[in-house]
């Protein structure tokens, strides 16, 4: 029970002891009482024990006390017409007595209880007294039960931390030669791929207790706490040593200093110093090795990344083709898989993926088996679950009408008409007129293997390959009739252009020189103005036109594609309206100008 509830039950039951609607009442002596009755001023009298209670004609209220039982009282009562009633007297309990008497302390102890939990819940486990501590969570090593056979996807990273192993396991080997073994280790890469779970394998493997804690969870809204938090951590982990402490999303703490409010003297500054201090400050920190993990390498401190603290870097990127499949079999481990699953194909068909999302991937693929009452695994429910990640849920009850259906059909097609005869595009692998997400149709293209660069060619085709649908549209409906389904193609195809002007060096007449500065090149705004970058108003109007010349030629060129190719337009689209999802397969065979074979359930890449 809450101590709300308690403080509600104990007024409610005060409440109940008390009338405290009645108004007030005067106290009189006796003989004042009969006086009264005998002269005719009172209208009415109540009995409660010795107690009399009485009401003049004036609507006055009195109190006294009857010294003996007068008899003869009640008869005079009568006889001047005045009202009587009476009530049976109770005597006070002594524990009412006692509750009424503690009251106030009670309320105020109540009070005090409910704030002081209060601050409890809000702080953690180290209460409100205890700010100072840190919240570190330690695994001992007996709990931590993953292995580098659990981490797949980034061999480099795990053979450039295998060496902390040794030497959390054998220190001495490495002090024979005088060798150092770097304090600080800082993890670098996209989310999801498995900077803390490579963290927690090394201490599974060296079999040492593993300290892991988040940046935001140093810095509060007191100054000094955090300092005192890093000083905590770090006396606690010389508890343990050798051990890990693990600090995720460290940019929370790590910032350049000076960035923000208040200089010096902020909170978090003042955590950040503390935390270069014990890193490498009077305090020896032998055999704790720190572990931090980031997406924002760019933002962090000099002084943080200088040798001595976080002096090795260890890029964990997205895995590649051979690391996603090699994913794909760590997280299968526990589910039934059916014979006909084939990770590289999957593999295959998710450039981009993080370990993270193929952990979703292979969930999703679970929980489509058991809506369909299923105990395996099969390669069509990999397949759904990745068209249902990559182009969005399926909208069935979204109904279009006959024209939308067809409009939607040929400007796909458009898609993947000009993507299949552009030179250097990656292959088409699906497309669909089912809406998924936002999109009425979507058309997906993968490429053959992982790209790390980008040629101009390619670069082309895309913007051509975006421009598709609307041409298709255009030629079959006319101009007037083009419809707005193409905003997202136009803002990708000006983005790429854009990039290729003032990012890329790609243009013919401004040649290879960045016009844009580093901060709005990355942003999703495209409005690029001398007044925001060092170069003048004529070069801003050059790059405004190289942009549509870019554009526009890439737009000719899809263009007379599909004028060329109007035949496999048609039968797309007929083809589009008739299954509504076709595949790699079936789309070679239109552009082959043959018959179109059945779909299948699923389809290899």
């Amino acid at each position: 029970m809450s101590i709300g509830i308690i403080l509600l039950i104990i007024f409610f039951f005060i409440l109940s002891n008390f009338n405290f609607f009645s108004p007030p009442a005067e106290n009189v002596d006796y003989s004042t009482f009969i006086h009264k009755v005998v002269k005719g001023d009172v209208k009415q009298v109540k009995f409660i024990g010795e107690k009399i209670e009485f009401i003049d004609i004036f609507k006055r209220y009195y109190n006294t006390y009857t010294p003996y039982n007068d008899p003869n009282l009640v008869n005079i009562l009568l006889k001047k017409n005045i009202i009587i009633s009476g009530e049976k007297y109770h005597e006070s309990h002594f524990l009412t007595s006692v509750i009424i008497s503690w009251v106030p302390m009670i309320l105020l102890i109540g009070i005090w209880i409910f704030f002081m939990r209060q601050i409890y819940l809000s702080t953690g486990k180290d209460g409100a007294m205890m700010f100072g501590k840190n919240k570190s969570r330690m695994l001992e090593k007996n709990e931590i039960k993953i292995n580098f056979s659990d981490v797949a996807g980034c061999d480099e990273a795990k053979e450039e931390v295998s060496e902390l192993v040794e030497y959390l396991k054998e220190p001495n080997k490495f002090k024979k030669i005088g060798g150092k073994i770097p304090q600080g280790i800082l993890m670098v890469g996209p989310p999801g791929t498995g900077k803390t779970l490579l963290a927690q394998a090394i201490a599974g493997e060296a079999k040492v207790p593993f300290f892991t804690v988040s940046g935001s969870d140093f810095v509060e809204m007191f100054v000094g706490v955090g300092a005192a938090r890093v000083r905590d951590m770090f006396a606690n982990a010389r508890k343990f040593s050798p051990c890990i402490i693990f600090i995720d999303e460290i940019d929370s703490i790590g910032r350049n200093r000076g960035s923000g409010f208040g200089h010096g003297n902020e909170e978090r500054e003042q955590t950040l110093n503390q935390m270069l201090v014990e890193m490498d400050g009077f305090e020896s920190n032998k055999g704790i090795i720190i572990i931090a993990a980031t997406n924002r390498q760019d933002i962090l401190d000099p002084a943080l990344l200088r040798p001595g603290r976080f002096d090795r870097q260890v890029f964990v990127s997205l895995p590649d083709v051979l690391g996603r499949s090699q994913i794909l079999k760590v997280h299968i481990k526990k589910i039934p898989i059916s014979k006909d699953f084939d990770p590289l194909i999957i593999a295959r068909g998710t450039p981009g993926f993080s370990g993270a999302d193929l952990a979703h991937l292979v969930n999703e693929a679970a929980l489509c088996a058991v809506r369909d009452n299923r105990k395996i695994v099969n390669m069509l429910d990999f397949e759904r679950s990745k068209d249902k990640i990559i182009m969005g849920l399926e909208k069935t009850s979204k109904i279009m009408s006959d024209f939308q259906k067809e409009s939607t059909a040929y400007h796909e097609s458009g898609h993947v008409i000009v993507g299949k005869f552009f030179p250097e595009h990656d292959p088409v692998h699906k497309v669909t007129i089912i809406p998924r997400g936002s999109a009425l149709g979507v058309t997906v293209f993968l490429p053959k293997e992982d790209i790390f660069s980008v040629s101009k060619k390619k670069l082309e085709s895309k913007i051509a390959t975006l421009y598709g649908g609307r041409i298709a549209e255009e030629i079959i409906y006319g101009w007037d009739n083009v419809s707005t389904g193409a905003s997202k193609d136009i803002e990708m195809a000006t983005k790429i252009a854009r990039n290729m002007v003032t990012k890329w060096g790609l243009s013919d007449k401004l040649g290879p020189v960045l016009y844009t500065k580093k901060n709005s090149a990355d942003s999703e705004s495209y409005k690029i103005t001398a007044k925001n970058n060092n170069f003048s108003e004529e070069t801003a109007r050059i790059i405004d036109e190289e942009i549509k010349h870019i554009v526009d030629i890439n737009y000719r060129k899809a263009k007379k594609i599909l004028q060329d190719n109007l035949d496999i337009l048609h039968s797309m689209k007929d083809a589009l309206i008739k299954y509504e999802t076709i595949d790699a397969l079936q789309i070679n065979d239109l552009i082959d100008r043959k018959k179109v074979r059945k779909p299948k359930n699923w389809s290899s890449l």
